[in-house]
C-alpha cells in the first residue's frame, strides 16, 4: 500500500467515524446526567430512514437532518419521562423502543429502498486542504465530519471546564447534593436526555445523507451500531474524547478488515466484516478487569517492575460509571 493509499484511507475513517462519535457522544451526555438510553441501535435506524425519506420527498438535506435529530430526541425523552415520570425501569423501556424503532424503520421504509436521494457535498477547505499529510486528513471532508471535530473538543470542555458541565456532572453523581445547591435535577435530566438523543438522531441521517448514502433497509449495515456507540460510551469512561477515540478506533477496525482482505483469502470475508464487533466487546471487558480478583492474583506473582507497568495500564483503562446513572430522583 502507497503512502498516498494509506492518507486516504485513513481519511476514509475519519469521514466514517463521524456518526459514531456524534452517537457516542450524545450517549455520554444523557449518562452523565443520569439517565441510560438503550434506545440508541433503533434510534439511529428509524432516524436514517427518517431523514432520507424526508429529504428525497422535499429535496431538503436541512429538513432531513432536522427530521433525524427530531426522532431521536423524541424518542430519548420518551426513556426520560417514562423513568422520571412513571417510575419504570430505563433499561426495559429503552430495549423496548430500540426495538420497536429498527422495526418501524424497516416497515415504514419500504417504499425508500434503493430510491435516489440528495446527499451533503463534500467540501475541501482552501489552502488547509493542500496541506501535506494534515490537509487531506482532516480538511477534505463534508460538514457532518468537520463538525464531528468541533463536538469532540465543545463537549469536553462543556463537561469539564464550565460552571453548567458541573452541575451535569452532579446530577449524575449526587442528585441531592445538586437539588440542595439549587439545580432542577430532573428538568436538567430531561434537558441532556433530549440533547444526547438528538445527537444520537444525527448520526441516523449522517449515514443516509452521507456516510451511506440511501436506504437500503436490512442490508443497510446500521443494524449493531448503535450497541457499538453504547459501548463505547462505557469504554471512554463518559469522557467525550475517550469516547470518540474509541469511535474513530472502530471504524479502523472496520478499514482494516477490508485493507486485509485480499492477503487473506481463506478467511472468508464475513468473518472480517463483523471482527470490529467483538474486538470492541473485548476491548470493553479490558477496561472492567482491573478488579477483578484472578488478576489480581495473576500480578502478585509477576516481577516488581512488570507488576507496576501493568497496574498502571489497568488503572488508566479503569473507568467508574456516574453514581447515580439509571437510578430516579425524587425532588422534595
Amino acid at each position: 500500500m502507497s503512502s498516498h493509499d494509506l492518507l486516504i484511507g485513513l481519511a476514509g475513517v475519519l469521514f466514517a467515524a463521524a456518526p459514531v462519535v456524534f452517537a457516542t457522544i450524545g450517549e455520554t451526555l444523557t449518562e452523565r446526567a443520569g439517565v441510560i438510553n438503550l434506545s440508541v441501535n433503533g434510534t439511529i435506524l428509524l432516524a436514517a430512514m427518517s431523514s432520507f425519506a424526508v429529504a428525497v420527498s422535499t429535496q431538503s438535506i436541512v429538513l432531513g437532518f432536522a427530521m433525524g435529530m427530531l426522532i431521536g430526541a423524541a424518542v430519548a425523552l420518551l426513556v426520560a419521562y417514562s423513568s422520571i415520570a412513571l417510575k419504570q425501569s430505563q433499561v426495559a423501556v429503552g430495549f423496548v423502543l430500540t426495538l420497536m424503532a429498527r422495526d418501524l424503520a424497516y416497515f415504514l421504509g419500504n417504499p425508500y429502498m434503493g430510491r435516489q436521494g440528495p446527499r451533503v457535498q463534500h467540501l475541501p477547505i482552501p489552502v488547509l486542504s493542500k496541506i501535506p499529510v494534515v490537509g487531506p486528513l482532516f480538511f477534505n471532508h463534508d460538514l457532518l465530519t468537520y463538525f464531528s471535530f468541533v463536538l469532540i473538543g465543545l463537549a469536553w470542555w462543556w463537561v469539564f471546564r464550565t460552571r453548567p458541565g458541573l452541575t451535569l456532572q452532579a446530577i449524575g453523581e449526587r442528585p441531592a447534593a445538586a437539588y440542595a445547591r439549587g439545580a432542577a435535577v430532573n428538568k436538567l435530566r430531561y434537558l441532556y436526555t433530549a440533547l444526547g438523543g438528538a445527537l444520537v438522531g444525527l448520526a441516523g441521517p449522517t449515514y443516509s445523507l452521507s456516510v451511506k448514502a440511501g436506504w437500503k433497509g436490512t442490508i443497510s449495515g446500521l443494524d449493531g451500531i448503535g450497541w457499538i456507540a453504547l459501548a463505547l460510551t462505557i469504554f471512554g469512561g463518559w469522557d467525550p474524547v475517550r469516547g470518540a477515540a474509541g469511535a474513530y478506533l472502530f471504524a479502523l477496525l472496520q478499514w482494516l478488515g477490508l485493507v486485509l482482505q485480499p492477503y487473506l483469502p481463506n478467511v472468508p470475508s464475513q468473518v472480517l466484516q463483523v471482527a470490529p464487533f467483538p474486538l470492541m466487546i473485548l476491548t470493553l471487558l479490558l477496561v472492567n478487569i482491573g478488579n477483578a480478583e484472578w488478576v489480581e492474583r495473576t500480578l502478585a506473582g509477576l516481577p516488581p517492575d512488570a507488576r507496576r507497568a501493568i497496574s498502571k495500564v489497568l488503572r488508566w483503562m479503569q473507568v467508574v460509571p456516574p453514581a447515580s446513572l439509571g437510578v430516579p430522583f425524587e425532588e422534595e
